[in-house]
């Protein structure tokens, strides 16, 4: 595993951990981190806060009337 792919890793414990602990802020720091990286790294990994943007729109839609 190269650095690249633990700081990957890494970004996205902690983005997970940060939102566990209602640090949104943090949460969306450590996701931008993931994501930057992710990018660079030419990876191509699939983004593990997918299902959370899949709940947060469902809520969002379940809102709109």
């Amino acid at each position: 595993m190269t650095t690249l792919e633990q700081e990957l890793e890494n970004a996205e414990r902690k983005a997970i951990d940060s939102l566990a602990r209602y640090k949104f802020q943090m949460f969306g720091y450590w996701a931008a981190i993931w994501v930057h990286l992710n990018r660079i790294s030419g990876l191509k990994r699939a983004n593990p806060f997918r299902s959370i943007v899949n709940t947060a729109r469902l809520e969002r839609s379940g809102q709109e009337s």
